[in-house]
């Protein structure tokens, strides 16, 4: 195990280092910078040169990305070039809106894509089983902020029973139990979004997996021993189809902390989706860097851990 995860550490390493820069290129790349983004028009040329020489930004790519790698490496994420507040403080006030909103729809998704999945895969070609994969379709097929608007349309416009957007009402002032449930009924709407993406597209692969397990000797062999229905479903079939499913799991973990950009904009979610969006449109590079390289961490991260429960999941698997 211990030489496994050094080499993955290692190539995890070179990666980042890669990824980093790469997207360091591509944001210096667009026309323009933080300063011609911000700066009064009234600024003369030469001022307006002074300024970016001082922040260093008519420096190139490469010199730019050293400094910025230099900062990194000592744990400094640098500062917004939008605010001047330091990126760890902004991201760190934005990871809790998104880590609850993204939990709760992965959380719920996983549950009810397990659950339609190997029904539906223990009644294949049934009306049942039409109605889920029908569904499943629909939910890949419409894009998330059309979902997002039609629903705000109806249960916001015309019901009234969920907010619009944000994550509270502030001018409300609740507390206690009158804030735990006004944040739940922000919550509501994104994360029915998410929900209906997200379970649609691990519902197939759940279904897919449980009906090829189902087909496997070990399965026929319990049902000839006389073992119960549901116990070859849950034990047999389902334990040894979970491979496929651990690897979606693996990969959906960068979207737990990087947010869904769509929904968090749509609904105005004060998370870190909506903040990588302000920061592109602001040519704030510190705070994008950070987030994409958070993102590529935690994708890599996924990715070992998915392997690693590989082992756990199926017994003849091991990690080594």
């Amino acid at each position: 195990m211990l030489p496994f995860l050094l080499h993955r550490l290692a190539q995890s390493a070179v990666i980042l280092a890669l990824v980093s820069f790469v997207g360091f290129a591509i944001t210096l790349a667009a026309p323009g910078n933080a300063m011609r983004t911000f700066i009064d028009p009234n600024v003369s040329v030469e001022d307006l040169r002074a300024a970016e020489a001082r922040l260093g930004l008519d420096r190139s790519v490469p010199e730019q990305y050293l400094a910025w790698a230099g900062q990194l490496a000592r744990g400094n994420l640098g500062w917004s070039s939008r605010t001047g507040a330091p990126v760890a403080d902004l991201i760190g006030r934005r990871i809790g809106p998104t880590l609850t909103l993204m939990g709760a729809a992965f959380l719920i998704s996983l549950a009810l894509a397990l659950v339609l999945g190997t029904l539906t895969a223990a009644r294949p070609y049934t009306g049942f089983d039409y109605a889920v994969t029908g569904a499943a379709f629909a939910g890949i097929s419409v894009p998330s902020f059309f979902s997002a608007m039609a629903l705000i349309y109806v249960f916001s416009l015309q019901l009234g029973w969920f907010p619009t957007s944000g994550l509270e009402s502030y001018a409300a002032d609740h507390q206690g139990w009158d804030r735990i449930v006004d944040r739940l009924r922000h919550l509501a709407l994104p994360v029915a979004v998410l929900v209906l993406t997200g379970t649609a597209e691990l519902v197939r692969h759940v279904r897919g997996a449980v009906l090829e397990a189902l087909g496997e000797d070990y399965v026929r062999t319990a049902q000839g021993k006389g073992v119960a229905p549901g116990r070859v479903l849950r034990v047999h079939a389902l334990r040894n189809g979970l491979l496929p499913i651990v690897t979606l799991v693996g990969v959906a973990l960068p979207r737990l902390l990087a947010g869904s950009v769509v929904i968090e904009v749509v609904f105005s979610w004060p998370g870190m989706g909506r903040l990588l969006v302000e920061s592109v449109f602001a040519r704030d590079v510190p705070v994008a860097m950070a987030i994409n390289l958070i993102a590529a961490g935690l994708v890599l991260l996924g990715s070992l851990l998915a392997d690693m429960a590989y082992a756990v999941v199926d017994p003849r698997v091991r990690v080594g």
